[in-house]
């Protein structure tokens, strides 16, 4: 199977990130929509708590995964993420009330956020080494996706003229949940996974499924990955216990934890959500109303994925993830400075007064749509599908569920963060509220330059060299009784700090 068998499970795993990205794109245009605004009211709090409620519940689902990623799996956690997509989505597209709706996008944020940090875990655990990023990317494409079928869905409901409006956009979202559950019971689970229950002989076929029985070399090369992945597996299981502390115990692992952490923070001080959860009101600032609000929203969601997509199938895997990171932070200092300066130049429209008599500077609009747009290119080549790879990648086996679930929680954080105060600012302080990313963006590229590593072309295993970190998989084995399938010029040489 080989190649097509990877790029279809990293497909097929990432409908989670599908659904995540039409949750972001269509939130954004039903809390503009008439007949929302008629039942649920035009308040900027409001409108925040819809946002943040979910991004709120994406952090406690994140959180739910380091345990359940390690006690049931990664299929399985997928599988419960799925089912409580249902359940959230279904009490949305129902809601009577802000009550139901609030809960309804907390649940459907819980189960959000455990895909978003399992998806990408598993992907990276089932991909061969030279093509992980193109594979773990994908997670970002299919979220990309998922923006664009969000943003015209809500672009063509809007001229609906009953509760159907809003309401069918919020159900589409059981679609992609629904063909997630069932696509994910012909997988196989995480080989790594499989060896730390000690089903080696599972995890011995699913790493033999994934490579291509045709080629002699690369089943060849697939045995010897097996039996150097088994060896470091079953040793760090030795020396490491499973506790959140374990994040943070040596110099080495508090690095990764903190690259880990910082590339997912970073990818929310770059801004990109609250263009993608704000947009209409962002362009409404540059003098864009009624339903060329949708519109331009719509066109702006398609730029992302098409930019991501050439991305990580000719560079990612060929520039590594640092570049690009440090390009993104640079890109957007830039971006976010000339969008500042257009908006406090060209004042939006001010509350009562009639939109189609207030004097609008087009070359400045056109401007500020140009660096709006620019800002989810230059997202598409950096944060965007790195944030997802390094976070996932540089842990260890032992402890790459828990480390990636705390990586993925500070995402979620910032992003409720963000979510519940950006209405708020975009109305109270302009202009300003976009200096504020221009500033965390120059720290973003001071520390990624100073601190971060490379590691495109490394096994998840060769990560103990990149940290540091690593064990002699030999010597820890024989003390302890236990076999090594590793010949002597196999094994890793690495010591633990």
């Amino acid at each position: 199977m080989g190649l097509f068998f990877n790029v279809f499970a990293a497909v097929f795993s990432s409908f989670g990130a599908f659904l995540f990205g039409y949750d972001s794109g269509i939130i954004a245009s039903v809390i503009t929509m008439d007949k929302y605004l008629e039942r649920f009211g035009d308040r900027d709090d409001l409108t925040g708590a819809v946002v943040s409620t979910f991004t709120g519940g994406c952090f406690f689902g994140s959180a739910l995964g380091a345990w359940t990623n390690d006690k049931i799996g990664r299929r399985r956690s997928i599988q419960v993420g799925t089912i409580l997509a249902l359940w959230g989505c279904s009490m949305q597209a129902g809601a009577p009330n802000v009550a139901c709706l609030l809960v309804g996008r907390i649940i459907g944020g819980f189960a959000i956020g455990l895909l978003s940090m399992t998806v990408p875990l598993y992907n990276t655990e089932i991909a061969p080494y030279r093509i992980r990023g193109f594979l773990v990317g994908l997670t970002q494409q299919m979220l990309g996706i998922g923006f664009i079928v969000a943003n015209w869905v809500g672009y063509g409901c809007q001229f609906m003229d009953t509760d159907t409006s809003w309401r069918l956009p919020l159900a589409l979202q059981l679609v992609p949940a629904v063909v997630l559950l069932v696509g994910i019971q012909f997988l196989p689970e995480s080989p790594r996974w499989l060896l730390e229950m000690n089903r080696d002989e599972e995890a011995r076929r699913v790493v033999m499924l994934i490579s291509d029985p045709q080629n002699e070399a690369e089943t060849a090369e697939a045995e010897e990955q097996f039996d150097s992945m088994s060896a470091t597996i079953k040793a760090e299981s030795i020396v490491r216990t499973r506790n959140i502390t374990d994040l943070w115990t040596t110099p080495a692992m508090t690095k990764r934890t903190l690259v880990a952490v910082g590339v997912q923070t970073f990818g929310q001080f770059t801004g990109i959500n609250v263009i993608n959860y704000f947009g209409p009101q962002m362009y409404r600032s540059l003098g864009i109303v009624g339903s060329q609000e949708l519109l331009v929203q719509g066109i702006y969601g398609a730029v992302g994925p098409i930019t991501n997509l050439f991305f990580i199938l000719f560079i990612l895997d060929r520039v590594g993830r640092k570049k690009p990171l440090m390009f993104g932070s640079f890109a957007n200092i830039c971006t976010f400075s000339i969008l500042a300066a257009i908006v406090a130049t060209n004042p939006p429209v001010p509350d009562g007064v009639d939109a189609a008599s207030w004097p609008v500077n087009q070359t400045a609009q056109r401007a500020g749509i140009a660096m709006i747009f620019l800002t989810s290119v230059c997202f598409s080549l950096s944060f965007g599908p790195v944030s997802w790879v390094l976070a996932s990648e540089v842990f260890p086996t032992a402890t790459r569920s828990i480390g990636t679930a705390v990586a993925t929680c500070a995402n979620w954080a910032f992003n409720t963060l963000l979510s519940q105060v950006s209405p708020i600012a975009m109305n109270n302080i302009t202009y300003k509220f976009y200096i504020v990313f221009v500033v965390l963006n120059f720290v973003d590229l001071i520390i990624i330059t100073l601190t971060f590593p490379e590691t495109k072309g490394k096994t998840l295993e060769d990560m103990n060299r990149v940290f540091g970190d690593a064990i002699d998989a030999h010597r820890v084995l024989e003390e302890h009784g236990k076999d090594s399938t590793l010949h002597d010029s196999e094994k890793h040489e690495i010591e633990m700090v």
